[in-house]
């Protein structure tokens, strides 16, 4: 059983505060409780370290004080004092709370644990932690967020200023000292030193504005992130002097503090030895030689030559204008736009590299997100409050760059290809829209997909074969070549090589004609006709262009079986979706096109539209065609239905059998006359025939949808020619409407049900239409 003892010893009576020992604290004893307690020695017992005891320091403390002579040792029961334990009155009050060496011990624990915090933040001071370095962090980043990123601009257009000026200036010497006797040379190098003047000029005036854009931009921050604090300061040391001032610094010092409160991480310092565009690094001229040295572009003691910094646009992209080494040509970079991609940690269809004026100069143009997976702007055929030029430029869309982009198809032809789903009927809608908002232009269509793409432009078109039937277009083909001969003939008589605006405007004859082939697959691979079809479009685009004549075709297998290399060697403009295969796509750019960069397979699903459009320039350029739903290409057809009704240029629709037999009669055929009073005979009987039905109780609707006559008995038809003044006998009526044995059987006939023989519609239109060349 362990009990506390609690024993003062008694001071002697000469005992001065200060000499001699010092009374001891009081010592509790751990051990069995004697029977009787003895008294306490007149020495102080040696503490030794294999004595179980405890000495309280704070007390210590308190007996320094000189106290009074202790009381004499009380003999007999001992009191015993837990600390641990609680007022029996009050539960939740310790029992340390009534003893002055409870309190004592109570408060120098948190006496302790301040001294150590103060210890942990001294020692922390000099480390990253230290406020001190956290004000310098947050000093930094402030600053760092006042300068901004405004500098890359001016720095990158100081070095194109520079660059300019100084090829301004030997432009301007090779000018100067170029003999006039030269001629022409001289006036190629005063229209290049003019250009190249031009050129610095406006690098200047750009220069200039970066500077004092970035000026301003700086100004405002400044103003924001410095503001603040000075005001905080300068109103302190004015209401409370150098209080108000400390406290106006020390505000300042915790708030800057604050914004420093993260160190700089490993992964956040620029100074790191590989730079990643994929990671939100910016791009800068170290990077580039990096780059492009892990892309094997150049070597890897070479360097590139800066003609425009590295710089952000308003699309958030990355562009910059460099000079390859000597040697290094621009085509050996485009190639490797795969290599440079991987190591820029993008994906291929973000960079692009185009050639810029020379053999060795490029253009990198690095886009921050996946291009042309946005939603699309309205096209701007949408804004048109006239109708549209076919022969003037016609917008295509946006680059990746979001610089729209126009061609010319006047003298020119095209093929559109891609696999299923890439976007061909929205593509080729550029085109078909701006043809058809152009009241002059001749329009002749071809669906070999037989589906409803080019269905909405069938009300415009003098031509039209929606049933993918091939037969029907090579008779088509055949007419496209009569009217092609005739051009010529009228170009010869009037002494012109080719059609122009202006013969276009004064002879109808020769006004723009655009025929659109879709899905020429359809075509081109039938066994009975595909040759011919070939052979005739092939005839129609190697002559038609001199004549006005514009073809396009699009087929969705762009194989060299579909589209015969001698035909598409001929189509000028060319526009590769995305395709499964560089071979694909380079049946529509051309052979060696995907070894050199361009090639449709790298782009992705997500780039609905986009493709590779090569019709003007040395190269193709990624673009993504304006897009048009079908509510805007309904509205669009129907303006420009409305425009060509205007200009008189709207076809008109098919005249009837009737009416097409009524205008031979009139110009005195008589059986053409029979065989319009005929087919008027059947549209009387069909009127008649619902009017009994409707009488009957049925529903008009219903009896015009349901109730048709498809044959009449020869005495109805001959009683009513008799009644129209059309002298024929029977005999005559079926020699004009020759039948077959099937066709001459008795049929069922009015109430009583009388059988009679009769003529069916089908062949009286199939006799009118054989006779006469006619269509029904």
């Amino acid at each position: 059983m362990t009990e506390h003892l609690t024993e003062h010893s008694p001071a002697p009576a000469d005992s001065v505060p200060g000499s001699g020992p010092e009374p001891m604290a009081t010592v509790t004893f751990l051990r069995p409780a004697p029977a009787t307690v003895p008294p306490m020695p007149s020495e102080p017992p040696i503490v030794g370290p294999d004595d179980r005891t405890v000495v309280l320091e704070t007390a210590r403390v308190i007996l320094n004080k000189p106290t009074a002579p202790a009381a004499a040792p009380v003999v007999g029961r001992v009191e015993k004092v837990d600390l641990d334990d609680f007022d029996a009155d009050a539960p939740l009050i310790p029992a340390w709370m009534y003893s002055a060496e409870g309190w004592a011990a109570w408060a120098g624990v948190f006496y302790r644990a301040r001294r150590r915090d103060f210890r942990r933040w001294v020692r922390r001071q000099p480390t990253q932690r230290g406020h001190v370095r956290q004000f310098g962090r947050g000093a930094r980043r402030t600053h760092e967020w006042v300068v901004g990123f405004e500098g890359v601009r001016v720095q990158s257009a100081a070095h194109t200023a520079h660059v300019l000026t100084r090829e301004a200036k030997l432009a301007a010497r090779h000018a100067r000292f170029t003999p006039r006797i030269l001629g022409t040379k001289k006036e190629l190098a005063m229209k290049a030193s003019e250009k190249a003047t031009k050129a610095a000029e406006e690098a200047v005036l750009l220069h200039k504005k970066a500077k004092k854009d970035r000026n301003r931009a700086r100004n405002l921050r400044a103003g924001v992130a410095y503001g603040p604090p000075l005001a905080a300061i300068g109103t302190g040391y004015a209401m409370a002097g150098g209080l108000g001032l400390a406290a106006g610094l020390l505000s300042t010092f915790a708030g800057g503090a604050f914004v420093g409160r993260k160190p700089y991480d490993e992964e956040a310092d620029w100074t790191s030895d590989w730079r990643s565009l994929g990671d939100g690094n910016r791009m800068t001229a170290p990077m580039l030689d990096q780059t492009f040295r892990a892309a094997k572009v150049i070597g890897s003691e070479e360097t590139l030559g800066v003609v425009q910094m590295p710089m952000l646009d308003a699309r958030g992209a990355w562009t910059a204008v460099l000079d390859l080494p000597p040697g290094v040509p621009a085509k050996k970079a485009i190639r490797a736009t795969d290599e440079l991609a991987a190591a820029f940690g993008v994906e291929e269809a973000q960079v692009s590299v185009a050639k810029r004026g020379r053999a060795g100069r490029i253009e990198l143009y690095v886009s921050r997100d996946l291009p042309f997976t946005d939603k699309a702007a309205p096209g701007p055929l949408l804004a048109l409050e006239s109708p549209a030029d076919f022969w003037g430029r016609i917008s295509i869309g946006p680059d990746v760059r979001g610089i729209h982009q126009s061609i010319s198809v006047v003298e020119r032809s095209g093929l559109i290809g891609g696999e299923p789903g890439a976007g061909k009927s929205a593509s080729g809608n550029t085109i078909l829209l701006a043809a058809a908002l152009d009241p002059r232009v001749i329009l002749h269509l071809a669906d070999g997909k037989g589906g409803g793409d080019l269905e909405p432009f069938e009300p415009l078109c003098e031509a039209y074969e929606g049933d993918a039937d091939p037969e029907a277009f090579d008779k088509m083909l055949d007419d496209e070549l009569r009217d092609m001969k005739a051009r010529y003939a009228l170009l010869k008589k009037l002494g012109r090589r080719k059609v122009t605006e202006e013969l276009a405007e004064k002879y109808p004859e020769l006004r723009q004609k655009l025929l659109w082939v879709d899905e020429l697959m359809l075509y081109t691979t039938d066994d009975e006709y595909g040759k011919k079809i070939t052979r005739k479009l092939r005839n129609l685009v190697s002559r038609g262009r001199a004549a006005g004549i514009i073809t396009f075709c699009a087929t969705q297998k762009p194989g060299s079986d579909v589209v015969d290399t001698s035909l598409r060697d001929l189509l000028s403009i060319r526009w590769a979706l995305r395709c499964t295969t560089p071979e694909a796509s380079d049946t529509i750019l051309g052979k060696g096109a995907a070894a050199s960069g361009y090639s449709a397979k790298t782009i992705q699903s997500e780039m609905r539209g986009a493709g590779l459009l090569w019709a003007e320039g040395t190269n193709p350029t990624m673009v993504r065609a304006d897009f048009y739903d079908d509510d805007q290409v309904t509205a669009l057809i129907e303006r420009a239905t409305e425009w060509r009704r205007a200009a008189g240029t709207l076809p008109k629709a098919p005249l009837r059998l009737i009416d097409q037999l009524t205008a031979l009669a009139d110009e005195g055929d008589e059986d053409a006359a029979v065989f319009a009073k005929v087919l008027s005979c059947f549209f009387v009987e069909d009127i008649a025939a619902r009017q009994r039905a409707v009488n009957g109780g049925m529903d008009r609707e219903k009896a015009e949808e349901e109730i048709t006559v498809d044959w009449l008995p020869g005495q109805v038809i001959l009683d009513y020619l008799k009644s129209q003044y059309v002298p024929v006998t029977a005999e005559k009526l079926a020699a004009l409407v020759q039948r077959t044995d099937e066709e001459k059987a008795k049929r069922p006939w009015g109430e009583k049900g009388s059988r009679l023989a009769g003529y069916p519609l089908a062949r009286v239109e199939a006799a009118a239409t054989t006779r006469f060349g006619l269509t029904a």
